[in-house]
């Protein structure tokens, strides 16, 4: 063999490593950006989504998950990684992620997905044209706190005092909580006690508290630490005997009295597809924020005998689902 041809071929052999690489930076990363725990598989929706898109993960999709298990200071490090892993699009499943992952890139697309008013909380210029890399799915929540306070003035009609549970860790969704929650009280002459809870740990002196304020009931306000802790909250409802609603509906499952809120299957189903489209090469400034419509009723039947409840056939009669 030839010098000329050996060094050539050397050349060549050498090349196929820098060649797998680049084929593997040409695999689309999926980021997926959440405050809370992994406690199970985070968004099965997202695996059929790909499916369905002709994506498999491991083949030609990667899905690179990032949870800060509710240490909201991890969050700027794990949307720090994902921009350095070049992830084609991020998923932000919560508003804090959201938030994180806005701060951090300022190109990659960024698809969220939350209970709040997008705009008002500055993720994007507007709903039709939301600008920049950042578009997603939300509930605005405009009629979900009358509603929630009208469901408890309903069923428990005596009352005059109801605590409020938020997470003061989220400022941006506690506080538009409180005021609407507040607002559509007064309307019904019913006092509010804001109660705080940043970590599972609060939740018993959250209960301990509302049994000394003697609150005849409680609202869950929206909250990424919430919906991951709906068995323990529904459980401890249960153990004080407060009549609660929640916006999630795994809530009222868990044991709680009621649920009413988006069905946020709902919104992983859109925030899925419209990972897919970027994927495929749509830009999220040109993607209007898509809001929540499916807003759902669901009663603990069963809870509300073990209370000592009656809910009203009225309230009954609008409810999505009854839980005997």
């Amino acid at each position: 063999m030839r010098r000329r041809d050996f060094i050539a071929g050397l050349g060549a052999v050498g090349a196929w490593p820098l060649v797998a690489r680049a084929q593997q930076r040409a695999q689309p990363i999926i980021g997926y950006l959440f405050s809370g725990t992994r406690t199970e598989d985070p968004l099965p929706i997202l695996r059929q989504s790909l499916k369905d898109s002709g994506y498999i993960e491991g083949q030609n999709v990667a899905i690179e998950y990032r949870f800060a298990d509710w240490q909201y200071d991890r969050l700027p490090a794990l949307a720090a990684d994902l921009v350095r892993r070049q992830a084609t699009v991020i998923i932000a499943v919560d508003l804090r992620s959201a938030v994180t992952a806005k701060a951090a890139t300022a190109t990659i697309p960024i698809v969220f997905e939350f209970a709040g008013d997008p705009v008002e909380l500055g993720i994007v210029a507007s709903l039709n044209r939301p600008g920049a890399n950042v578009t997603g799915v939300s509930s605005l929540n405009v009629e979900i706190a009358p509603k929630q306070i009208e469901a408890v003035h309903e069923v428990v009609p005596t009352a005059t005092d109801i605590g409020l549970l938020v997470n003061p860790a989220n400022p941006l969704q506690s506080e538009r909580t409180t005021r609407d929650v507040q607002a559509a009280a007064r309307k019904l002459g019913l006092r509010v006690h804001v109660l705080d809870a940043s970590t599972e740990r609060d939740f018993d002196t959250v209960f301990a508290t509302l049994v000394q304020l003697r609150a005849s009931a409680l609202v869950i306000g929206p909250d990424a630490l919430f919906n991951d802790r709906l068995q323990q909250l529904g459980a401890l409802t249960f153990r004080y005997a407060v009549p609660a609603i929640c916006p999630y509906r795994k809530f009222a499952e868990a044991g709680g009295l009621m649920s009413y809120g988006p069905d946020y299957r709902d919104l992983d189903r859109i925030a899925c597809a419209y990972a897919m489209r970027v994927l495929k090469g749509e830009k999220p400034a040109d993607l209007p924020v898509q809001q929540a419509t499916k807003i759902e009723l669901v009663i603990n039947l069963k809870t509300a005998k073990a209370l000592g409840l009656t809910i009203p056939e009225t309230l009954l009669a609008t409810a999505d689902e009854v839980i005997q």
